[in-house]
């Protein structure tokens, strides 16, 4: 037979589906003071508040937030709800058409002369899956009034035009960060499957409004993780993309941080931290991804690890270990503890899942691997990356 088509879905095939859519304390360590919230809340930041503040302790706000009876994380898991995504086009696994056929048929569909594989692992993430889900569930519940969502609630926009096509309103973007000025009181704003920052959901609350809060639980377990770097006045290297809405979240949640996008990133931090080198050139290579005040000179002597939960798990084990060595050279052995932190890991389940079902349809070699997802998601990039660099 010909050389079968791979189909990978964030999903690959040869397809797959991304989900559409992680010591002791250190002397002469500053704490990070978090903005408050405005109007307008910045894209991402770390620190600004009046000196005579008390540090804005974001862990402790988001506890006595969940308290709240405007605030609301529970998945209801609503038949109803389940059945209009289904309908939409959107439902988790599709009940009906190809990729139906196709699991039923040992993931495989002959045509004539085209062999199509589907990816061992695909579609949405039960994270992802929750959050529509949970979105449906806010329309349902909140049949009159007026919803608006802080950002697309994955990366995906036929999920999110139909979002947009029951009435849900998304948060503006501006030069500045996004604009609430027309959130008003007693609305309604959904948070997305990536999170949002700290500062935002503090705007919120002073508002009035009533939170649907769809984190993925992955999400909150990585913001757990750069708190506790926090705690034990540790530096989190964040291996993630700066400007990616999930990152922005976490590090609305760390004291001091530094984001590093990959491998070569990290090896340029770990060289300085055994080298030194030119402050000046650091700081411009990092421009917008570490936290107000950064100084590489004092703020890389005790680090913790954390990442987005889309990331590549083997870059994210990768350069774990190098900080790890690398922090084990310039203090010793005896002394690591108190100058790193293996938070474990944070990667989601689910993203591992699509990439190792990734790895294994390259290995068949297919003629053409079509990746089916939104082109801004991470996991969908990724699914991508494994493809060509086979």
């Amino acid at each position: 037979p010909p050389p079968p088509i791979g189909m990978a879905t964030t999903s690959a095939v040869a397809v797959s589906a991304a989900s559409a859519f992680a010591g002791s304390a250190l002397s002469n360590r500053r704490v990070v003071k978090p903005v408050r919230a405005s109007r307008v809340v910045p894209r991402a930041s770390a620190s600004g508040s009046d000196e005579k503040d008390a540090p804005f302790d974001a862990r402790a706000f988001r506890r006595e937030l969940s308290k709240s009876p405007k605030y609301n994380r529970s998945f209801k898991k609503d038949e109803e709800s389940a059945d209009a995504m289904e309908t939409a086009g959107i439902g988790m696994v599709s009940k009906g058409g190809l990729v139906a056929q196709m699991r039923v048929e040992n993931f495989t569909h002959v045509k004539d002369d085209v062999t199509l594989k589907l990816a061992d692992a695909y579609g949405f993430c039960w994270g992802v899956e929750r959050a529509v889900q949970m979105a449906y569930e806010a329309r349902k519940q909140y049949p009159h009034e007026q919803i608006h969502i802080t950002n697309e609630i994955i990366h995906n926009p036929t999920v999110n035009k139909r979002l947009e096509d029951m009435g849900v309103k998304f948060i503006a973007e501006t030069k500045d960060g996004k604009d609430f000025s027309g959130v008003k009181d007693g609305e309604v704003v959904i948070l997305p499957a990536f999170g949002a920052s700290v500062h935002e959901m503090k705007l919120l609350a002073e508002k009035g409004v009533s939170i649907v809060d769809t984190t993925c639980p992955w999400v909150s377990k990585v913001w757990n993780a750069v708190d506790s770097h926090k705690k034990k006045e540790f530096t989190s290297i964040i291996h993630g993309k700066w400007a990616h809405e999930e990152t922005v979240a976490t590090v609305s949640f760390a004291g001091v941080y530094l984001v590093v996008k990959d491998l070569a990133e990290a090896e340029y931090v770990c060289d300085y931290i055994l080298n030194g080198g030119d402050k000046a050139a650091f700081m411009k290579k990092f421009d917008n991804a570490h936290s107000t005040g950064f100084d590489p000179e004092t703020d890389l002597i005790g680090l913790g690890i954390a990442n987005q939960t889309t990331m590549l798990k083997g870059e994210t084990e990768m350069i774990g270990k190098l900080l790890e060595k690398t922090m084990m050279t310039k203090y010793g052995v005896l002394e690591l503890n108190d100058h790193y932190k293996n938070a474990g890991d944070t990667i989601c389940d689910a993203t591992q899942e699509r990439q190792d079902a990734m790895y294994k349809l390259v290995e068949e070699k297919p003629d053409l691997m079509l990746v089916i997802g939104g082109v801004n998601s991470s996991n969908t990039q990724h699914l991508q990356e494994i493809s060509e660099d086979a």
